[in-house]
């Protein structure tokens, strides 16, 4: 049996994880997750719990803390088992999220990698840039030029 024919192509892993993307983090359908990740999934994030009703979970967080959250896929690429993307996310944080609603809009890039088996997601790590994130939130100290 060839890799391809255990892991699922290059390409359509990139699609398992654009579903991801678009059905739950994009539109909340957080049910549409299920058939795309394996039974014993593990999330590697910093911070995010580690199972994929934990996974839901952050994202509803997520979704509360920014409802008009929108990620957007800038590249993708894939190999054998494992896909790497580069995003775009944005919002308005109405909700609480590291603190009460600012109201204030953030533009952040993530990073994230998942490796696959039998055209199921099994690892993810993510890089989301947390420091932008509070930044603009006004959640980090300025500098004296900044608040001029």
């Amino acid at each position: 049996m060839s890799t391809e024919e255990i892991n699922g192509s290059p390409e359509q892993n990139q699609d398992v994880l654009r579903r991801v993307i678009e059905e739950g983090f994009n539109k909340g359908n957080y049910a549409a997750l299920d058939p795309l990740f394996a039974t014993g999934y593990r999330e590697h994030q910093f911070g995010l719990k580690t199972t994929l009703q934990g996974f839901k979970e952050d994202i509803h967080y997520l979704r509360t803390g920014f409802p008009d959250i929108h990620l957007t896929i800038e590249d993708s690429t894939a190999d054998a088992d494992t896909v790497w993307i580069r995003m775009t996310a944005r919002g308005t944080n109405r909700g609480p999220f590291l603190g009460p609603p600012t109201g204030k809009p953030i533009t952040i890039t993530v990073m994230d990698v998942c490796r696959f088996e039998n055209g199921k997601i099994v690892e993810h790590w993510g890089v989301p840039d947390r420091f932008a994130v509070m930044a603009q939130l006004g959640l980090l100290p300025q500098s004296a030029e900044e608040k001029s």
